[in-house]
């Protein structure tokens, strides 16, 4: 365990700059966990302790997903990785996290360049008969490349010129996919536990009817906008919902950006898309200091916009889920913010 993770900071330290300390702070914890067994921390929330099958996602959407599939049984296990608000992009696991992952039977995770760590912690798994469900080999082709809208902040080209192909990872703020994502859970959980599989399949059935219904309410109210663009001043992870229901945006940087100043162009271009486009708000993601957003209405004409919140679900915690977050309880707020940015 102790190689595994020395590969890990290996791996992750010569591929972008900005997550060289996070994957610093990843390695001296895990060291410290050797170290001093009795100081471990606590490897991600549990649902549930149980003898029955094991199951653990990385974050809260998927974590929320298995919850609705399993319903009331008692059978399953359930372990949410980034339970303290870490950001998908900056998590790096630690030795109880990897050896969590080691030994269940199901193992669920977003599958993009944020989850590089998954290849090796996989190579080092005792159990030879775990699931794992990967989000973006799920959908496929359905999988955007990362995109750069006119006025966004464009990061640099990797070194000798050559663009690096990333993808969009934030798959679950679809609702179209999520119930794609949804089936092929169910079908996991299945395989691994059979007794129960009719249970999850029609869980999973009627969850997805759910999130159908939701689905018709977002596109009903985008056909009933006065306006059919959104405009961030932040970074930008819906771009699979925007594109789910046809709506244009504008943002100061794409939705892995690791920036967090934007150019007085960038800033000029949006605050003239607000005037020019009759917008009445800026929206930003959760945890935003608003800074930019602020600064974009401040370079409007009018100066009166409002600053709105959408919430990508990338740092739900613990706290929020004992509080009785859900996904889809979530992505009704988000359509109550999304209408009133469509005014």
């Amino acid at each position: 365990m102790k190689n595994l993770i020395a590969k890990i900071f290996t791996r992750r330290l010569f591929t972008k700059n900005r997550r060289v300390m996070s994957l610093m702070c990843a390695f001296v914890l895990g060291a410290s966990i050797f170290v001093g067994c009795g100081n471990a921390n606590n490897a991600g929330i549990a649902a549930a302790n149980t003898d029955g099958i094991s199951v653990v996602t990385t974050i809260f959407p998927e974590y929320d997903w298995v919850r609705q599939i399993v319903g009331d049984s008692a059978n399953v296990d359930i372990t949410m990785l980034l339970d303290n608000g870490v950001d998908l992009h900056s998590y790096q696991p630690n030795a109880e996290d990897i050896m969590k992952i080691s030994t269940c039977d199901v193992f669920i995770y977003v599958g993009g360049e944020s989850d590089e760590w998954v290849d090796d912690a996989l190579k080092e798994a005792t159990n030879k008969d775990m699931v794992v469900v990967d989000l973006l080999d799920v959908l496929g082709d359905s999988v955007k490349e990362e995109e750069v809208v006119e006025g966004m902040e464009a990061e640099e080209e990797a070194e000798g010129g050559e663009e690096e192909v990333e993808y969009d990872e934030h798959v679950w703020l679809s609702l179209k996919n999520t119930q794609t994502l949804v089936t092929a859970i169910s079908d996991a959980l299945g395989t691994v536990d059979a007794e129960n599989a009719s249970v999850y399949a029609e869980n999973a059935a009627k969850y997805n009817e759910e999130l159908a219904a939701l689905d018709a309410q977002y596109q009903d109210a985008v056909d009933a906008a006065n306006v059919n663009t959104i405009l961030f001043g932040d970074r930008f992870p819906f771009r699979y919902l925007t594109d789910d229901y046809g709506l244009d945006y504008y943002a100061a940087f794409v939705g892995c950006s690791a920036e967090s100043e934007a150019s007085f162009e960038t800033i000029t271009f949006l605050a003239g898309k607000v005037d020019e486009l009759g917008l009445n708000s800026v929206l930003t993601i959760e945890n935003s200091d608003q800074k930019i957003a602020e600064t974009i209405i401040v370079n409007t004409n009018s100066k009166d916009a409002k600053i709105l919140t959408l919430d990508s679900m990338q740092s739900t915690t613990s706290a929020d889920v004992e509080a009785g977050a859900t996904y889809l309880g979530i992505m009704e707020n988000n359509l109550s913010v999304l209408k009133e940015a469509l005014q």
